[in-house]
């Protein structure tokens, strides 16, 4: 009897329960330098494994003497992805007469052909008819947990029944099968004798030495997907890769560089990983953001690379950064924060309303890294980013728009040092009155204007700068002459008002940012 087995033929094979979807495919991984080997990927929702395929002994199975606990998990397209033979009614064990390969049975390790299943989920089996034995099986739920012990002597036997009735079935699909049960029964009462005497028929030892090796999957490198990131560039550089990857973890863990056949299989794989990862750093998020306020939470987070300039070369290098906007923040930090203590102690901090963000065009980009932008704060030099995809480049842009809004509403009002007509005074930008021009000590605004009047702006790139409003009642344009020591601060944080104001009204404005 097979406890539901599939066999699949995909490039990129999935196998899949009601939980778990897990990825499999062959690759070629090499250290950037030497020729690539082959290797097999084992991507699940939250480990990427580069495994490999070894002979295993037979010799390290266990010894009959010994009784095992194997846990198991139910597989929604193929089951337990296991067959057995024996019952009560043939004074037999229930033994395992077949393991369907990469299916559950086999990604235990645990499970071998001879193994008598002495108990279901703690309930023993030993006196149950074959029949009984099938039904407790299928039934038995999704984590199933077998009490097994081997027997080594009936291994060569249901092995090459299992070759025996395989072949039977193929001749009955084709018309020629007998499909008599006399021949079943004559096969129990013949595993039955093998047990009974403990001896190794002389027409299979052969057949057994041939068997003494099986081959299984070790793991060569287990990357944990939480917080890591996918590229395609050498490391540091501007150059891609063709058709590779590389895949790098939070704790500095790499999996190599990933070669594949075409590039059909590469796009596959990096959808596939980078969709899990990003799956990962949503749900860390939803965690984290248990622990701030509404106004506080974090927008978004995840791997950028920033340009660094090369000792003046005309070239930069590009140093991995963790990027993240929280509140009213910018957090920019070298390794990801795994603490909520962690977010506290960012070495690059800066306040969203007083920093200009801007998407880089094509034509702009410095060199042939792509998805490129601009993050500027007064005062300081633009900060130049680049990201793998135009997805996680739009998931940035929205994010940031998200965030300025956020800290807009928080900020509620900020006031500037100007001088105006030659007398200081104060520029107050508030959330709900828009632009007040106050002179020292004075409650009463000279002149207001809402957010909405204003038509446009003009500086000199130093500190002088011309407000153009519309008078609401005339409809003539007026024009307002300020100077600020601070001015690209004071532009920075005009625009972030403005944006705020303009989500505000027009709701639909942050959600046209998506992909």
């Amino acid at each position: 009897m097979r406890i539901n087995a599939t066999k699949m033929t995909t490039p990129i094979e999935e196998k899949i329960d009601k939980k778990l979807k897990i990825r499999t495919g062959m690759v070629a991984v090499s250290d950037g330098k030497s020729r690539p080997v082959p290797v097999r990927l084992n991507l699940s929702m939250e480990v990427l494994r580069l495994q490999k395929e070894e002979l295993v002994p037979l010799e390290s199975k266990p010894s009959t003497s010994q009784e095992r606990m194997v846990q198991i998990r139910r597989q929604t397209i193929g089951g337990l992805g296991l067959s057995i033979k024996g019952g009560a009614e043939h004074k037999l064990p229930i033994l395992i007469s077949r393991i369907y390969k990469h299916q559950a049975a086999d990604q235990t390790g645990e499970l071998f052909v001879g193994d008598a299943i002495i108990k279901v989920n703690g309930e023993y089996i030993t006196a149950c008819p074959h029949d009984d034995a099938v039904n407790i099986l299928r039934n038995a739920g999704d984590l199933v947990v077998l009490t097994v012990k081997h027997y080594r002597a009936a291994t060569p036997f249901l092995q090459k029944q299992e070759e025996k009735e395989s072949s039977m079935t193929n001749d009955s699909n084709s018309g020629t099968g007998s499909g008599n049960s006399d021949e079943k029964d004559a096969s129990e009462d013949s595993l039955k004798l093998t047990l009974s005497t403990n001896s190794r028929p002389s027409s299979i030892c052969s057949e057994l030495d041939q068997e003494a090796q099986q081959t299984r999957w070790i793991d060569l490198v287990t990357l944990p997907l939480m917080m890591a990131y996918v590229t395609r560039y050498i490391f540091g550089t501007d150059k891609l890769r063709p058709n590779a990857f590389e895949v790098r973890g939070l704790n500095g863990i790499s999996t190599g560089i990933i070669h594949c056949d075409d590039s059909a299989i590469l796009s596959q794989w990096l959808k596939f990983i980078t969709d899990n990862i990003i799956g990962l750093t949503n749900l860390q998020m939803k965690l984290y953001n248990r622990n701030f306020s509404v106004s506080d939470r974090i927008e978004y987070m995840g791997w950028v690379n920033e340009g660094v300039l090369n000792n003046n070369h005309p070239w930069q290098n590009y140093k991995p950064r963790f990027f993240a906007l929280k509140g009213t923040d910018l957090m920019l930090f070298d390794t990801p924060p795994l603490t909520i203590g962690d977010w506290t102690k960012c070495p690059l901090l800066f306040k969203v309303y007083q920093t200009m963000f801007r998407v880089v065009k094509d034509s702009e980009n410095v060199d042939e890294r792509q998805h490129c932008f601009l993050v500027q704060t007064s005062g300081q030099d633009s900060r130049y980013f680049s990201v793998e995809t135009r997805q996680e480049l739009l998931r940035i842009e929205n994010a940031w728009h998200c965030s300025v809004c956020t800290a807009v509403m928080k900020l509620g009002n900020k006031t500037f040092t100007v001088s105006c007509n030659g007398k200081t005074a104060g520029l107050t930008l508030d959330w709900n009155l828009g632009f007040s021009l106050y002179e020292v000590d004075q409650k009463i605004p000279v002149w207001q204007y809402k957010f909405s009047q204003l038509r446009g702006s003009s500086d000199d790139g130093k500190s002088k700068l011309k407000l153009h409003f519309q008078d609401i009642e005339s409809r003539a344009i007026e024009t307002k002459e300020l100077e600020c020591t601070i001015l690209q601060s004071l532009l920075f944080c005009m625009h972030a008002f403005l944006t705020a104001k303009v989500a505000s009204v027009d709701p639909g404005f942050l959600s046209s940012m998506v992909l």
